[in-house]
């Protein structure tokens, strides 16, 4: 007899593994435009030492 035919949809391994790593692409691809962990931290930093009390108040110009 004739096997049934294989749906498009189902998931075989080779097609579990495409998705892995599609999805690893991704998480890849966010984490580099969001410019990683340590620029997050930086910013956290440069934050705490802007508003910390070492800085000057910021005035707003006059008109």
């Amino acid at each position: 007899m004739d096997e049934p035919k294989l749906s498009p949809f189902a998931l075989t391994p080779a097609r579990i593994m495409l998705l892995a790593l599609g999805a690893l692409l991704v998480v890849i691809a966010i984490s580099t435009s969001l410019g990683g962990i340590n620029a997050y931290q930086q910013l956290r930093e440069a934050n705490a030492a802007a508003t910390g009390a070492g800085a000057p108040p910021v005035e707003a110009p006059a008109q």
